[in-house]
Formats: structure tokens, C-alpha cells, sequence
């Protein structure tokens, strides 16, 4: 695989920009490939079988652009596709699930672990079944939580309602003492600064954006995969099956900065 080939990173719609960003950051000097499926958005609220078809969909158009690697930076595709597309895709598939797993696991003292995310993510079990694998001992506390994502989008991260909602959320889980909140959902580092005068500064808050980003770095690095130009900064390529001119809109405030424009495209069914 040619290591100066782009990066393929897929969500169902703009919250994997702040997986994005990570990668960028972490990565700077590679080219990235993003595809948020707007036209089908939300996952968290599909069946599982639904969430795989569009999953394996979203992995093929990354390979049509010649990616040397996919990261699939949206939790519910991670849960639910991830082993399928791992033995579909002749390239390294990544999900978020399991950096989140290990960081959350390093940060907690007391192995109490709180998870929150989308509907389809905490019906999965992925991060309790994945804690449970590498911890026995460890108690987990899982939330739905499918009234944020919408939040989010609407920029009301600092919003006196989203606060509300968030301890209305977070209250049930704080009695239980957990020490580490993993935040399940690519939308909800945007809301950490909220999150965090929720639960205080005892909590340590995993964010499944920042973990990804740094295992993908780590397993591209020793595959020998990282591109080995270091004089020039990566281009962020993103595409988008719907909503081309909102997605311009939202993506400066998920990324922190401008991208290229998006280019709208039409996924063809496997």
C-alpha cells in the first residue's frame, strides 16, 4: 500500500468532523478523505442490518478513492459493522470503540465507568462488552442520550436547555459513583465544557474523538503507513450525499477552521 495515499473517514453525518479534526491534528500532514452520508442521517436511530448496508456503502466509496486506510468515526457503524467491514475491505478498517475502551480503562481508578451515546450505540453493548472483555471486576453504566446529537448540530452546545438536559442525563449516573464517562458519541466533544459542569471535576471524560485519533496514528506507525512527506500540510477532502451548503456551514464550527468545499455525491448500493 502506498503510504502517501489518503486517509478514508466515514460518519453518517457531520460528527466524525471532530474525529476529523483529531486526525489532523495528530497527522498533519496527511490527506484526508471525509464522507458524512447527510442524506441518511441518523444511524443511531436505524436497525442494526440497516446500519451495516450503510456502512459497507460508505466504505466502498472510500475505496473508490483510493484510501490507503478507513476510519469509521461514528459509534453506532463501530458497534454494530465494524468486524464486517474488516473482512470485506482489503485496507485497515479503525473504529472509535476500541480507543475508547482502553482510554477509558487507563483513566478510571475505580473501574465504575459511565458510557453515554445513541440509541443504537448503547443497544449494542460494544463499550460494556468491551470493557467487561478487558476488565471482569469493572461496573458500567450505560445512557442513551439521542436528545444531544440534535443540540449539537444546532450549536446550542452552551445553551441554558442543553444544560438541563444534560443533568437530567448525567444525575442518575453520578449516584453511581463513576469515576470516567466515556463520551460515546462524535457529536459530544462539543459538549464537554457542558458535560464537565455537569459532573465536576472529579470525572475524567474519554473522548472517543481525541482516543481514535491516536490509535490510528500508533497502528498506521508501525504498519509503516504514515506518509513520509513532512513539508507539506494534509488537505481535508470532504464529500456529502445531501445538504451540501449546510454541511459548509456546520463543519467550520465542528472543525475549528475552514475546509475544502463539499462535493455531493450519490452512493451506489452494493
Amino acid at each position: 500500500m502506498n503510504p502517501s495515499l489518503p486517509i478514508g473517514i466515514f460518519d453518517s453525518g457531520v460528527g466524525g468532523l471532530t474525529v476529523t479534526r483529531q486526525i489532523h491534528r495528530v497527522l498533519p500532514n496527511e490527506d484526508l478523505v471525509y464522507l458524512g452520508d447527510t442524506a441518511r442521517v441518523p444511524y443511531g436511530s436505524k436497525s442494526p442490518s440497516t446500519v451495516v448496508r450503510f456502512a459497507c456503502e460508505d466504505t466502498q466509496f472510500l475505496m473508490q478513492q483510493h484510501v490507503k486506510a478507513v476510519v469509521v468515526a461514528c459509534n453506532t457503524c463501530s458497534a454494530w459493522a465494524l468486524p464486517i467491514l474488516e473482512k470485506k475491505f482489503q485496507v485497515p478498517v479503525f473504529g472509535v470503540i476500541t480507543p475508547g475502551v482502553v482510554a477509558a480503562l487507563m483513566a478510571s481508578k475505580s473501574k465504575r465507568i459511565g458510557i453515554i451515546g445513541t440509541n443504537a450505540t448503547i443497544r449494542s453493548k460494544a463499550y460494556t462488552s468491551g470493557i467487561m472483555a478487558r476488565c471482569e471486576t469493572a461496573k458500567v453504566f450505560a445512557k442513551a442520550c439521542p436528545l444531544l446529537v440534535p443540540l449539537v448540530e444546532e450549536g446550542w452546545t452552551n445553551h441554558p436547555v442543553t444544560q438541563t438536559i444534560l443533568k437530567d442525563y448525567l444525575t442518575p449516573m453520578l449516584r453511581q459513583k463513576m469515576d470516567t464517562l466515556i463520551l460515546g458519541c462524535t457529536h459530544y466533544p462539543l459538549l464537554k465544557t457542558a458535560i464537565r459542569k455537569v459532573v465536576g471535576p472529579d470525572v475524567a471524560l474519554v473522548d472517543s474523538a481525541d482516543s481514535c485519533a491516536r490509535y490510528v496514528r500508533e497502528h498506521l506507525e508501525n504498519r509503516r503507513m504514515l506518509n513520509p512527506s513532512s513539508k507539506r500540510t494534509g488537505v481535508i477532502q470532504p464529500f456529502v450525499t445531501d445538504e451540501a451548503d449546510r454541511f459548509a456551514e456546520v463543519a467550520k464550527r465542528f472543525l475549528g477552521y475552514p475546509c475544502e468545499p463539499p462535493w455531493k455525491v450519490d452512493l451506489a448500493p452494493l
